[in-house]
């Protein structure tokens, strides 16, 4: 690889496949990480740049320490976005245990050990930047998504945290917590979540996701929240008490979890 490399993880589907796309575009190399090598495989054929393929599940010590030796590796690494997540729907008590260490794993503990192995980098050549992909669901919590809002929070958190650190430090490598609301990938599909029963005008494509993202990146902002309305509706439910937000229902919410 001889151009700046962007490393994704989660790159199979969705937003992941979606930063590859537009990161190969603008001239950089990619390091695609994702549970289903297949799927990378056929992704990594497509966009017309070098691109290396690292199929490891990211909620193991072993998938962790590939992906940080795959960044100790790359001298010319200029981009870290943590894209790998999932949900689970139900009361916290009441889902399995294991899904939801899972979730913490990967949410937290994957972003925290693969930031750490780039920053380490970057902040010595002076240059490069790390995108976490939080959620809208970052600013509130809902019923059934205890865990999952719960990680997103401190996504978000800890990226606002390490700018502080970087912009104290004097460094220009950049941070950024991307919060997208709900966005047309396999995440719904996969929780078993009808479409339907949430208002079309709420779905934003992964591409629109991105170029927010990337937009966002070269004006420094670090909480990035696509869509005007999205962008509306998180400054009032940040305002709002939380006697008032915990009767509060998301769209396509089934009352029954």
């Amino acid at each position: 690889m001889n151009g700046p490399v962007a490393l994704v993880t989660g790159a199979s589907s969705g937003i992941g496949a979606a930063f590859a796309r537009k990161l190969a575009g603008k001239g950089f190399d990619l390091i695609l990480i994702a549970r289903r090598a297949d799927r990378l495989r056929q992704l990594a054929g497509t966009l017309g740049t070098n691109a290396k393929t690292l199929s490891v599940d990211l909620t193991t010590e072993e998938g962790l320490s590939a992906a940080e030796d795959s960044i100790a590796g790359c001298p010319s690494l200029e981009m870290l976005v943590n894209s790998a997540g999932f949900g689970t729907l139900g009361r916290f008590w009441q889902a399995d245990i294991a899904g939801q260490e899972a979730m913490h794993r990967l949410h937290v503990m994957a972003t925290v050990r693969l930031t750490h192995a780039a920053l380490k980098a970057m902040t010595e050549r002076g240059r490069g930047a790390v995108i976490n992909v939080s959620s809208v669901a970052a600013f509130s919590q809902s019923e059934g998504n205890a865990s999952y809002c719960a990680t997103k929070a401190w996504m978000n958190t800890f990226t606002e945290a390490l700018d502080m650190e970087l912009r104290g430090a004097g460094s220009p490598v950049r941070v950024q917590a991307l919060c997208p609301g709900f966005t047309v990938t396999e995440f719904h599909d996969t929780l078993g979540v009808d479409r339907s029963q949430i208002p079309a005008w709420l779905w934003m494509t992964p591409d629109q996701i991105v170029a927010a993202s990337l937009s966002g990146l070269e004006r420094n902002r670090v909480v990035v929240i696509p869509g005007w309305k999205y962008r509306v509706a998180m400054e009032a439910v940040k305002r709002l008490p939380y006697g008032i937000r915990r009767h509060l229902r998301r769209p396509g919410k089934d009352k029954r979890v």
